[in-house]
C-alpha cells in the first residue's frame, strides 16, 4: 500500500524556514562582504579580492590553529562515543532506576557552557580547587594554567564530563527502542553478551550514533567558551583552537578582513568534515 504524501504540511514550517535563512543571510553576507575588503577605519572600506583568503591558507597561525582543532576533535570522539555507548548499555531499562539514571545524565547538559568553564577553572586551581589540591597534595605536579599537558588534560576532562551525557541519551534511546523479542531470540539461541551487542544491538543504535557523532564532531570542532574561560587559549598557544584565535584576530588585532575569511574558511572545512562523516558512516550503514 502506498504512502499519501501531503505536500501542504511543508506550508506550516515555511514561515520558520523563511525566518530562520533570514536572520541567517544577512549575517553570512556581511562576513562575505568583510572578506574581500580591507579598512583602515573612519568606514572606509577598499576591494581586496581573495588576498585575505590567500593570507589565511598560506598562515602557519591557521595550520597550527587547524591541527590543535582536529586533535582535539579527535580525542573527544575516541572517548566520548566509546563512553557514552558502555553507560548506555549499563543503564536500567526498568523500574526507578531510569528516571534517576536519566536526570543525572541530562544534569551537566543543562548547564551553560561559560559556568562549565568558570566551575572547571576553579576546580582545577592549586590553592583553592578541589582537583587542583587534591593532586597537589598527592604529589603530582599539576597545573593547567603554566603546563600545556595539564591544560589539555583539563580541557578534555571538562569536555568529557560535559557532553558525553548527550551521546549517552542518543545511544539509550536507540536501546530501549529494540524490542524485547530480539532478546529472547538471542537467549534461545545462547548468544553471548558480545554477540548481542554485535549484530542486535549496535546496529539498532547506527542512526543515533551518527547524529552523536555528526553532534560531538561539530560541536568540538567549533568549541570556544569553555577553553577560554578556563585558559583563554593557553598556556601559550597551546589551548588556543580555530575558534579562539579567529576572536583573537577580529576583535583583539581588529583585523576583520583576515578574521572574516577565516571564518568563512572555518565554516568550509566544518560542512566538508561534516559531510564526510556523515557520506562514511551512511555507506558504511548501506553495505551492512
Amino acid at each position: 500500500m502506498d504512502k499519501t504524501w501531503n505536500n501542504k504540511a511543508w506550508f506550516m514550517v515555511l514561515p520558520v524556514l523563511l525566518l530562520v535563512a533570514f536572520s541567517a543571510l544577512i549575517p553570512l553576507m556581511t562576513v562575505v562582504n568583510y572578506s574581500v575588503q580591507d579598512t583602515f577605519g573612519n568606514n572606509e572600506f577598499f576591494w581586496a579580492g581573495t588576498a585575505w583568503y590567500e593570507e589565511v591558507l598560506e598562515s602557519d597561525r591557521f595550520w597550527n590553529s587547524m591541527g590543535r582543532n582536529l586533535l582535539f576533535s579527535a580525542i573527544i570522539l575516541g572517548i566520548e562515543i566509546p563512553l557514552g555507548i558502555f553507560i548506555a548499555l549499563n543503564m536500567p531499562r526498568k523500574g526507578w532506576g531510569v528516571p534517576v539514571c536519566l536526570v543525572l545524565m541530562a544534569l551537566p547538559l543543562l548547564i551553560p557552557w561559560n559556568v562549565v568553564g568558570t566551575i572547571w577553572q576553579v576546580f582545577g586551581r592549586i590553592d583553592i580547587g578541589l582537583l587542583g589540591y587534591t593532586l597537589s597534595a598527592l604529589g603530582l605536579d599539576y597545573n593547567y594554567v603554566s603546563d600545556p599537558f595539564d591544560a589539555w588534560v583539563t580541557v578534555i576532562v571538562m569536555d568529557v564530563w560535559h557532553w558525553t551525557s548527550l551521546v549517552v541519551l542518543l545511544c539509550y534511546a536507540g536501546l530501549v527502542s529494540i524490542p524485547d523479542a530480539y532478546y529472547q531470540a538471542a537467549k534461545i539461541d545462547g548468544a553471548s553478551r558480545w554477540a548481542i551487542f554485535r549484530y542486535i544491538q549496535l546496529p539498532k543504535m547506527n542512526r543515533v550514533l551518527l547524529i552523536a557523532v555528526l553532534l560531538r564532531f561539530m560541536d568540538s570542532f567549533m568549541i570556544y567558551t569553555e577553553p577560554f574561560v578556563v585558559t583563554g587559549g593557553g598556556p601559550g598557544n597551546t589551548t588556543t583552537f580555530l575558534s579562539i584565535d579567529l576572536v583573537k584576530l577580529a576583535i583583539g588585532e581588529f583585523n576583520l578582513g583576515e578574521a572574516a575569511a577565516m571564518s568563512i574558511v572555518y565554516f568550509l572545512i566544518v560542512l566538508l568534515l561534516s559531510w564526510v562523516f556523515y557520506t562514511v558512516m551512511t555507506s558504511h550503514d548501506a553495505e551492512r
